[in-house]
């Protein structure tokens, strides 16, 4: 089994920073893709940033203020968001293509965070 863990969530004001940090533990042999989706009020949950080797992905409502990175050797994966906008409040999930020790593969799913950004 694969546990992800999210944190840095909270709330901020309008053109403000906040980095969420997600933790990635269990049994891992390796990790392929990682990513951050986020959800808000009523509407379905949709791609913000999505990191595989050598390859990164933004949504186009994020790009020029976020950055996601990952730290392999300590199965983290990070995102980075400045210039918050009120439409940034959602819940922030995060999400991981692991390798399995032992063999197969699944694709895993955090609890998410809260993030609420204020006028």
């Amino acid at each position: 089994q694969v546990q992800l863990v999210e944190s840095g969530g909270g709330l901020v004001q309008a053109g403000g920073s906040l980095q969420l940090s997600c933790a990635a533990s269990g049994s891992i042999s390796r990790i392929d893709s990682m990513g951050w989706y986020r959800q808000a009020p009523g509407k379905q949950r949709s791609l913000v940033a999505r990191i595989d080797t050598g390859d990164t992905r933004y949504a186009d409502s994020v790009k020029g203020r976020v950055t996601i990175s990952r730290d392999d050797a300590r199965n983290l994966v990070y995102l980075q968001m400045d210039s918050l906008k009120l439409e940034d409040t959602a819940i922030y999930y995060c999400t991981a293509g692991v390798y399995l020790r032992g063999g197969g593969w699944g694709n895993y799913w955090g609890q998410g965070t809260q993030v609420t950004v204020s006028s």
